[in-house]
């Protein structure tokens, strides 16, 4: 009959063994960290970065480093595998003018030097039309300067034509965008009071999107470059009564789904439940679905005099303000949005780091603790999550 094991040969096992699982996920980890990085395309999955503030950022001193060394901030993230740029188009933002001696920046003239610089360094382009002077968001959608006292109808006259200059207009510097979003964060309407979702009634809001669509098609009809049409919705929560309320009314000319998430605003608050979410839309609407905003902190700190709009207090259940969970965090919401279905995802602003810019709030970023840099402009391990190999 064998003799059962002692006590000590039992403990060399269970050693044996202890020691044996530390070394295979050690291996492992090894092994993860050296896969190949993965570059995408941008029709195979969209890693975009909204890169609008870089032009202003630069003239006011910002400077980007990857490595130690100063470098050309799309270069830096075309390397990283961003490959879609998505920036913001204002009408007249006459007040933007006004704190930086008659620039205006954000107008079509200084979208076209962002867009250039994007297509320049092999990324396509998220043109993200606001329809207003200013911010366009689910608090303030103000008609412009030049389209106040029109009706109904003579605004979306106004918006089906201003549509159609802009992207002839790009046309002719060759820098037509890959995507148009016909508004931004349109969660109650466009182009307030006229295109104001009051009472659930989406009726004029409607009208107003059918017109900017309108426009992108027509424009299509004589252009080799065919923008893909967004629709844009802030906040997960929002995004199933919303696009209900747009295609009942006679919005479905339209290839995608924009979401905002950011889990500061958000009641979708895991990972599971992110996937859940667009697993459902894409399976209701039958349309694309993308993050086109998000972002996470890389520190609740404060690196110039502007508050942060991130605080140290708005960690994401499960992650820590760091510069590793800022990376991990990116990486799971980037998986979970391919398992519900997902085809892209957009960061905020990552290189609105601090410099002497104004913009009417404060001198120099509110931010900079959710930027891809850290507050000397160094590129912290965040951009790789966009060459991570990702379970499709």
């Amino acid at each position: 009959m064998a003799r059962k094991p002692g006590p000590m040969i039992k403990s060399l096992n269970i050693s044996f063994l202890l020691v044996l699982v530390v070394l295979i996920f050690s291996c492992t980890d090894k092994v993860a960290a050296q896969l190949p990085k993965k570059t995408y395309q941008w029709d195979e999955f969209v890693m975009g970065a909204d890169l609008s503030y870089v032009n202003q950022v630069e003239d006011y001193g910002g400077v980007y480093k990857d490595g130690g060394r100063q470098a050309d901030p799309f270069t830096i993230f075309r390397n990283h595998g961003a490959n879609v740029v998505r920036v913001r188009l204002w009408h007249t933002p006459k007040w933007v003018a006004d704190l930086n001696n008659g620039k205006y920046y954000y107008d079509l003239a200084g979208t076209e030097q962002t867009i250039r610089r994007a297509k320049q360094a092999g990324m396509a382009v998220n043109l993200d039309i606001h329809y207003s002077d200013s911010w366009a968001d689910p608090d303030h959608q103000e008609i412009p300067a030049a389209w106040r006292n029109l009706t109904l109808v003579q605004m979306k006259d106004s918006v089906y034509q201003y549509t159609l200059y802009v992207l002839n207009y790009l046309k002719s510097k060759n820098l037509v965008p890959e995507m148009v979003q016909v508004g931004n964060e349109n969660n109650n309407g466009i182009l307030w009071p006229t295109g104001k979702v009051s009472g659930n009634n989406f009726n004029a809001f409607a009208q107003l999107l059918n017109s900017g669509i309108k426009a992108v098609r027509d424009f299509s009809i004589n252009s080799d470059v065919k923008p893909k049409i967004i629709l844009h919705v802030a906040q997960l929560q929002y995004a199933d009564f919303w696009t209900r309320g747009i295609i009942q009314n006679g919005v479905s000319d339209f290839d995608i789904l924009g979401l905002s998430h950011y889990t500061k605003w958000s009641t979708v608050q895991t990972m599971q439940a992110v996937t859940d979410t667009i697993r459902q839309l894409v399976n209701r609407f039958g349309k694309t679905v993308m993050v086109v905003e998000t972002s996470y902190p890389w520190t609740g700190e404060n690196g110039d005099s502007y508050n942060n709009i991130f605080s140290a207090a708005d960690a994401a259940p499960g992650y820590t303000l760091s510069k590793e969970d800022q990376l991990r965090y990116m990486k799971d919401l980037t998986q979970a949005i391919i398992k519900g279905g997902g085809k892209g995802i957009m960061y905020w602003e990552p290189a609105w780091i601090s410099s002497r810019l104004n913009d009417g709030w404060g001198v120099g970023s509110s931010w900079e603790n959710n930027a891809y840099f850290d507050f000397s402009g160094n590129l912290l391990p965040v951009a790789d999550f966009m060459q991570f190999q990702y379970t499709f």
